[in-house]
């Protein structure tokens, strides 16, 4: 059993441990401390005061004053109203869901899922790409997902857990930030390889053979399985799909091989058109996996879990794969 507020702290702390940006965090951190010194009093009340902690604005506790004793969590990847009404019918069969967790944010969370997305042009740089192209190359798509996300109706489901009395919580860059670290552990020291070679890692992982059974599983949508894969990106977290602009830069820095999660079709152009392989693992499936990392430490405290809405619950020993 543990504390809402508790499993919350050790989402982001998870997050960061495993955040490329390292050290860098801290001193953005240490700015936002900064930056809320500097207001005037008049605008103090309207700070976010958990960004001075917490650098992933797409993970907060939606429903729930932290206090709330969690014994059992029913956990999806998108959890909107009719999950929030399955959790309320678990209840009603005495289930006793303490918690609903997400992994894709709700609420004030996906309002600013666009402040998450400044850690690409870190990815970039560490494929190759100077940090001030890559912050320039991102600005503009930050500003597009801002204004895209602006006029959602991000409080529906937020709305239906607090009329019910749910504690509501979403886990989205944390929990991906874990499983672009497995894979790009997984990926660190293969030489040579060609793309039937990354599939065939990929199909050993559970979460993506499970995919591949549902007919979701990895797939080449650009090159062929005898190619070389050359450098491996893995494109695992960051919010959302960044600038199609990136990739004439990867390819410059050597990029052979796109590792992702899913991609827009004009990024799939753009790849295309600068002769990079790209190769989708899954949705679902990878979501599942950094969620799953996340999970099992939960697990660890003696917490159910129910999984839904597209989660591939798959459990690791108490030796887990990603300390």
């Amino acid at each position: 059993m543990m504390k809402l507020k508790e499993i919350y702290n050790l989402a982001v702390e998870m997050g960061k441990h495993h955040d490329i940006r390292g050290n860098y965090l801290n001193k953005m951190l240490e700015d936002k401390m900064k930056e809320y010194e500097k207001l005037p009093d008049k605008e103090k009340p309207h700070f976010d005061l958990e960004t001075i902690t917490n650098p992933y604005s797409d993970t907060r506790i939606l429903v729930g004053t932290g206090e709330e004793e969690i014994k059992t969590i029913m956990c999806g990847i998108d959890i909107e109203t009719p999950e929030i009404l399955l959790a309320d019918r678990l209840n009603q069969k005495r289930q006793k869901i303490d918690l609903v967790l997400a992994h894709h944010p709700e609420g004030k969370a996906y309002a600013a899922l666009y402040d998450v997305m400044h850690v690409q042009a870190d990815m970039l740089e560490k494929a190759g790409v100077p940090i001030n192209i890559g912050e320039s190359l991102m600005e503009s798509r930050i500003s597009e997902v801002k204004r895209t996300t602006l006029p959602v109706n991000h409080q529906r489901a937020v709305d239906a857990a607090r009329l019910l009395d749910l504690s509501f919580m979403c886990v989205h860059s944390p929990a991906d930030n874990l499983v672009d670290h497995f894979l790009r552990e997984k990926f660190k020291t293969i030489e040579d390889a060609t793309l039937q070679d990354v599939l065939d890692i990929l199909f050993d992982i559970p979460e993506y053979k499970r995919a591949r059974e549902l007919k979701t599983g990895p797939q080449i949508i650009l090159g062929k399985k005898k190619n070389r894969a050359g450098k491996i990106f893995i494109k695992m977290t960051g919010g959302t799909s960044g600038s199609e602009k990136a990739y004439e830069k990867m390819a410059a820095a050597g990029v052979g091989t796109i590792i992702a999660m899913h991609m827009q079709e004009k990024h799939r152009e753009a790849a295309k058109a600068n002769n990079i392989n790209v190769i989708i693992a899954g949705h679902m499936a990878s979501d599942s996996l950094g969620m799953n990392l996340f999970l099992d430490k939960l697990e660890d405290e003696g917490i159910t879990i129910i999984p839904c809405s597209g989660l591939i619950r798959i459990a690791r020993s108490k030796d887990r794969e990603l300390h």
